[in-house]
């Protein structure tokens, strides 16, 4: 236990009773092995909600396998169609994969909108489609498609005291995506990939062909600290959403802020290499943060 205040301390798991309760097993497992800052996060939210941000994640999750399947593209932009036939017979209410069976249930018990999701598939297959961004508002578009869809659809779990607070999910939405981005430089590239704005990355003279040979220069250090500091300012442009939150879903809300914030920090730790050194929280800092966080009211 965490020693939190009452409330917060980690909960322990009910023993599974039905097929629906191992289909959200299954669910927590992808959650678990995939995430583990999320994972953390969804711990502190009740077992109903808990349950479904899981089944969420899941979807979302296979969505993501799915684009970075060693597989020819045709092959993944099928598995792509396939996966939303399968979501839309969800919201017809018909289900037989055990991550759509748990997602029925969450649709039915939250009324989680189907547009976000539907956006999100089309995010996963510009992954798919897509290796380069010519500019931060064509990237922007791509994060709210791939990210913000996520906020929106765990909106209705998570509860919220006015419409107004979806905006501010959005922007965390988008806030999370880039960190990922920065964080996954040299991954992405090793996958043909770049996500950073090409325009920016000419203002700054660092070229695709440094990315590729993974140079960690004046140049790329003067890019990574441009674009840390936007994500920083896009962090502080959500953060006040959290209040406009069900009381019982701040703070998970919160953690997930704070400890995603944390990867710049390592980032910049790290010398700005995200090359060869993976930017993380480790398990104590994360500890800290989720004892801190436990006072803030």
């Amino acid at each position: 236990m965490l020693g939190l205040k009452p409330g917060l301390a980690l909960p322990s798991e009910a023993p599974e009773t039905s097929y629906l309760d191992e289909c959200y097993r299954h669910c927590r497992d992808i959650a678990r092995a995939n995430s583990k800052t999320f994972y953390l996060s969804s711990l502190f939210l009740g077992p109903e909600k808990r349950r479904a941000v899981w089944a969420v994640y899941a979807f979302c999750r296979t969505a993501d396998d799915i684009v970075d399947a060693n597989t020819p593209a045709a092959e993944r932009l099928a598995a792509i169609d396939y996966w939303e036939r399968a979501l839309l017979a969800v919201f017809s209410g018909s289900a037989d994969d055990q991550i759509m069976v748990a997602l029925c249930d969450a649709v039915e018990r939250f009324r989680i909108p189907l547009q976000p999701a539907l956006d999100l598939l089309r995010g996963a297959r510009l992954d798919v489609t897509v290796r380069r961004y010519a500019t931060y508002d064509d990237l922007r578009e791509y994060c709210y498609l791939v990210a913000s869809t996520v906020g929106l659809l765990t909106a209705p779990i998570l509860g919220y005291t006015t419409a107004v607070a979806l905006d501010y999910g959005v922007a965390l939405g988008r806030a999370m995506q880039m960190t990922n981005i920065l964080r996954d430089v040299g991954e992405d590239a090793r996958m043909g990939r770049i996500y950073l704005p090409l325009d920016e990355m000419h203002r700054f003279g660092y070229t695709e062909s440094s990315l590729f040979d993974e140079v960690v220069d004046d140049a790329f250090v003067a890019l990574m600290k441009f674009q840390i500091e936007r994500v920083r300012r896009l962090y502080a442009e959500a953060e006040p959403g959290i209040a406009l939150l069900a009381p019982e879903s701040r703070y998970t809300v919160r953690l997930a802020l704070t400890l995603y914030r944390q990867i710049l920090a390592s980032i910049e730790v790290n010398g700005y290499d995200v090359y060869s050194k993976r930017a993380y929280v480790p398990f104590r800092s994360k500890m800290l943060a989720a004892l801190t966080i436990a006072f803030i009211r």
